[in-house]
């Protein structure tokens, strides 16, 4: 009986070779490096001269994946940005940046801004992500966004989110109201 079976398995794996190496075909491409480098230069470089949103490029300010971002326009209370660090203005919008170029950011992050304006919100998050680039570099959209918002007319001010809400990989941002019945807080 043990001969049939082991003339039986014989038969079975006749022409079979043996495997050579040890390292399994996932059937993923290996990344191309120099690819990946010239999709991050050419999302970071402009393909318009003109701007007619307001917001440059020129100077970005770099920040750290990890650092807190905050920032409050002239004239807007100390209180209302802490109000605001502590998450106690509620967001009603939020944006998410993620895996988008430096180009796609600003177009909606300019068009998501608007839209709040347009519905008198007051306050909006929006999540950048906070990307720890291979190549040792800032994260590019968190750094984008945090020079953008300073620049934006409609921005009173931004700060870190609570943990809760996305953390240092995103913004709460107090924006202007033109409120037609009392001002501003």
């Amino acid at each position: 009986m043990q001969d049939d079976d082991f003339s039986l398995f014989k038969d079975a794996v006749r022409g079979v070779k043996q495997i050579t190496h040890d390292r399994a075909d996932t059937g993923k491409t290996r990344r191309n490096q120099q690819q990946i480098a010239k999709r991050r230069a050419h999302a970071t470089t402009s393909q318009v001269s003109l701007r007619i949103d307001g917001l440059s490029d020129q100077f970005v300010i770099d920040v750290a994946a990890e650092e807190e971002l905050h920032w409050a326009r002239d004239g807007v209370q100390d209180s209302q940005m802490r109000r605001l660090k502590a998450g106690q203005i509620a967001f009603e919008g939020s944006l998410d940046l993620h895996g988008l170029s430096v180009e796609k950011a600003r177009e909606q992050m300019w068009a998501f801004i608007a839209e709040a304006n347009r519905y008198e919100i007051r306050c909006v998050r929006i999540t950048h992500g906070k990307a720890a680039r291979l190549d040792g570099k800032r994260p590019l959209i968190k750094s984008h966004v945090n020079t953008w918002l300073r620049q934006h007319p409609q921005v009173l001010g931004f700060t870190s989110c609570l943990p809760r809400h996305g953390g240092t990989g995103s913004v709460y941002v107090m924006l202007k109201r033109t409120m037609l019945e009392g001002r501003d807080e």
